[in-house]
């Protein structure tokens, strides 16, 4: 019940980073959207062995938080799980390619120790640049930027619906839990014997609520698709396209240009 709670909680700090007035919310969505694939596009497209250039896309999560006012402790402490499952994953990369490939002192470094970091490190990147995405826009938001990139409305409709009501049903979760504890006090947890009957309460439940929503929905007009207006996004345009423009070049610029190698003949 407390994680319940706790999820709760989390979702509604992430829309309250989404809506603060900072430079970075006030951008148009369509810039950040577009800036956030592209980024992830350029990371997962580094070879598993090349960690020195993926060190190099650390520049853009880094900077963007610093300047956003996002905190990073914050970020890794909600990004902990998806880091610790990827580490997992990755931890059988050594054991099943042990190629040599350099030597720290004396120890041998082989090629699934390589291979371990890259994945490790590629999913740091694109997890803090998806964070960075959500904390300073809001879903609507996303889903308008999606919408403009022609992405099928079908699926950017039901996104949109699942997230806008994921809370809603982890509090309808919360109160079934909850009921439960107080007809078995002395249990901890829920009784396996249970969990059938509490998953069919809560099917039932959802599909009471989603006819109740549609129902709202269509008595409003709804016709499949939500229609935003981009008047809700005060920064100006030329600001949008010149943090897209900056970024999109910088990020190309970071994946392509052996800029570690022009770096040594300078110095």
């Amino acid at each position: 019940m407390a994680k319940l709670k706790k999820a709760i909680h989390e979702i509604h700090n992430l829309e309250n980073l989404a809506e603060r007035d900072l430079w970075l919310n006030r951008l148009h969505p369509l810039s950040k959207v577009f800036v956030t694939i592209w980024y992830l596009a350029l990371v997962m497209s580094f070879d598993k062995m090349d960690i020195t250039g993926l060190l190099l896309m650390s520049l853009y999560p880094v900077i963007i938080m610093i300047l956003g006012d996002i905190s990073i402790r914050q970020a890794f402490k909600r990004l902990a799980p998806v880091f610790l499952m990827i580490g997992l994953i990755g931890a059988a990369n050594p054991v099943f390619d042990r190629r040599p490939c350099f030597l720290i002192g004396e120890m041998t470094v082989t090629a699934g120790m390589v291979s371990m970091t890259t994945l490790f490190l590629k999913t740091v990147f694109a997890a803090a640049a998806s964070y960075i995405l959500i904390a300073s826009t809001t879903m609507e938001q996303v889903c308008y930027a999606l919408r403009k990139l022609r992405m099928p409305r079908i699926l950017v409709t039901v996104f949109l619906l699942i997230y806008r009501y994921l809370v809603l049903m982890l509090k309808e979760a919360d109160r079934i839990t909850q009921a439960y504890s107080l007809r078995a006090p002395k249990e901890r947890g829920i009784g396996k014997r249970a969990w059938g009957s509490l998953a069919g309460q809560m099917l039932l439940r959802s599909m009471d609520r989603a006819q109740t929503v549609y129902d709202a929905m269509m008595l409003r007009g709804f016709c499949g698709e939500f229609f935003l207006s981009s008047e809700e996004y005060p920064a100006s345009a030329r600001q949008s396209i010149c943090y897209g423009a900056f970024w999109g070049m910088a990020l190309a610029v970071l994946r392509f240009v052996p800029v570690l190698e022009f770096a040594e003949n300078l110095f």
